[in-house]
């Protein structure tokens, strides 16, 4: 576990699997998250209990916990005095200080990159909660902020020169996404695989979507589909992309219908079963 502090209030943090270079205290004071120099230190106090211990004790008297003073599993670095404790440590065994680390909150929160698998931050471009792999320099969209992204990306744009915006070409050379190599990418929420889309199902662009939770972009393809519809690209009505109120009202009409097909079916085979009991009693009547 990595542990930092706020220099104000001296609230812990567990920043173990937190990715961002710096967040916010619930004071207010902005806490770096930076790894801290460890410093050999005398142990003074027990892990467990916080109770003084004599320099070369085995054991706490109080508690009855052992003393760990082997190197290699003193791993936890203390937030305050930077002294080498053990993992499991609820004391610092050289200053005392309780052990006490809060999550690290921000707005949104980190997910794991669809292509890097390492950890994305939560950040704002445009004032729209994303997070960008540091790696890959890829994007994720959470919900219908999508939409609202490239907007903003267009808007951005829009003074470029016509040339600036047709030498930013899709991924797919032709706009025919079947020239590419597939890669399915699972969604950094729910970790089912994402559909891959067309974007405008013209543009070349291919974007990674989960109906449910967002839409992933791979480095420099918003960029891409900004210059794609500013440079005039832009699909037939045919082509359009059905909207998510469309396709939701499609697939409840889709239900709806599969619902009055069987019950259609229900009573056609009722109707064929009396058809069938009244033959047989008209052929005993008249035998």
């Amino acid at each position: 576990m990595r542990l930092v502090a706020c220099s104000n209030c001296h609230t812990q943090y567990d920043v173990t699997d937190v990715a961002v270079e710096s967040f916010a205290c619930r004071c207010g004071e902005t806490v770096a998250n930076q790894d801290l120099k460890a410093v050999d230190a005398k142990i003074h106090r027990c892990g467990s209990c916080g109770a003084i211990v004599d320099s070369e004790a085995a054991g706490c008297e109080y508690c009855g916990s052992d003393i760990v003073r082997d190197p290699g599993k003193l791993s936890l670095i203390c937030p305050e005095c930077y002294a080498r404790c053990h993992e499991k440590a609820r004391f610092c065994t050289a200053c005392g200080v309780s052990f006490r680390p809060e999550q690290v909150r921000i707005e949104g929160h980190e997910q794991p990159c669809p292509v890097c698998e390492v950890l994305m931050p939560a950040q704002q471009i445009g004032g729209i909660g994303l997070n960008e792999c540091l790696e890959c320099h890829g994007l994720w969209v959470p919900g219908e902020s999508f939409d609202l992204l490239v907007s903003r990306a267009i808007e951005s744009q829009r003074n470029a020169r016509p040339e600036e915006l047709l030498a930013r070409k899709p991924r797919a050379k032709g706009a025919n996404p079947v020239s590419q190599s597939v890669a399915y990418r699972r969604c950094p929420e729910c970790q089912a695989y994402m559909q891959r889309r067309n974007f405008q199902k013209s543009s070349g662009v291919i974007v990674d979507r989960c109906v449910e939770h967002g839409s992933w972009l791979d480095a420099d393809e918003l960029e891409q589909i900004a210059g794609f519809i500013l440079s005039g690209g832009a699909p037939s009505p045919v082509l359009r992309e059905p909207s998510s109120a469309e396709q939701r009202a499609k697939a409840a009409f889709a239900r709806a219908t599969a619902g009055r097909t069987r019950e259609s079916r229900r009573g056609e085979d009722l109707d064929a079963g009396a058809a069938g009991s009244f033959l047989k009693l008209l052929t005993r009547l008249l035998s």
